[in-house]
């Protein structure tokens, strides 16, 4: 069993609930070491001081945050945890949010809250509180030197801790160089597109989706692995939807047959 990555205490009100927090998802990526081509032997990577260009043993390594000039402010770990203050175990609920008011853009990361010791009748209570109400609290959470907005909510029979990201950390869209639109949709195209979309509308179920990009990669590595070349399939260009109104009329015509 996976153990709780931080322990702590969530308050409302003169409410306190010891939880734990556990991680909700895990990495399935795909990864790949450095490797020396030559012989298949793994690339080491050293740390080396810039000023003497030899290696530095790592009980002599800090942490230091870069001012101009190429000067830095070193500090200890003890102090960045102190910047922390009494919050660095306490997550404290300042106020409730219809769930559905956050928009997904502000979504970062999900882990499931547990009850910590002595906390079951009082994670009950936030839980069934938060589901009957269909809100989420929003509070402030100090984990692996940073602050994060935290949004905790009932899921099912436990609760769960999303981190938010704070407005100024989202670009603004009109900062972007993104071309705008020569012209408006027409009318037709719209209602055609709206039938499209009509004609694949269902209900999601995560479960019907999985990874094959990482499946491919998983199967390239086994052929690979058994000593035989594997055969890449050849990737066919996309063509460019010029005549909207055409490529809507022939996905109409195909989307029964592709679902």
């Amino acid at each position: 069993m996976a153990r709780s990555i931080w322990n702590g205490t969530i308050t409302f009100g003169l409410i306190a609930v010891p939880i734990k927090v556990n991680s909700a998802t895990e990495d399935k990526s795909v990864h790949f070491h450095q490797v020396h081509a030559a012989d298949g032997s793994r690339i080491k990577q050293k740390r080396i001081c810039s000023k003497e260009n030899k290696e530095v043993p790592y009980k002599e390594v800090a942490k230091g945050y870069e001012l101009r000039g190429g000067k830095y402010v070193l500090l200890e770990q003890e102090e960045i945890d102190a910047a922390a203050g009494e919050s660095s175990h306490l997550i404290e609920l300042e106020e409730f949010v219809g769930a559905g008011e956050i928009d997904p853009v502000f979504y970062d990361r999900t882990y499931y809250l547990g009850a910590g010791k002595d906390g079951g009748d009082a994670y009950r209570l936030l839980h069934d509180a938060l589901r009957k109400s269909d809100r989420s609290g929003l509070g402030r959470w100090v984990f692996h030197n940073r602050e994060y907005l935290v949004a905790v909510r009932s899921l099912e029979d436990v609760l769960a801790l999303h981190t938010l990201r704070f407005a100024d950390e989202l670009v603004d869209p009109g900062d972007l160089d993104i071309p705008k639109p020569s012209r408006a949709s027409s009318k037709r195209e719209i209602e055609m597109a709206g039938k499209l979309v009509d004609s694949l509308h269902g209900r999601f179920d995560p479960h019907a989706f999985h990874d094959s990009y990482r499946e491919r990669v998983l199967e390239l590595i086994e052929t690979k692995a058994s000593g035989k070349e594997p055969e890449l399939p050849e990737i066919e260009a996309q063509q460019d939807s010029t005549d909207l109104a055409a490529a809507l009329e022939a996905s109409l015509g195909g989307s029964g047959k592709r679902r």
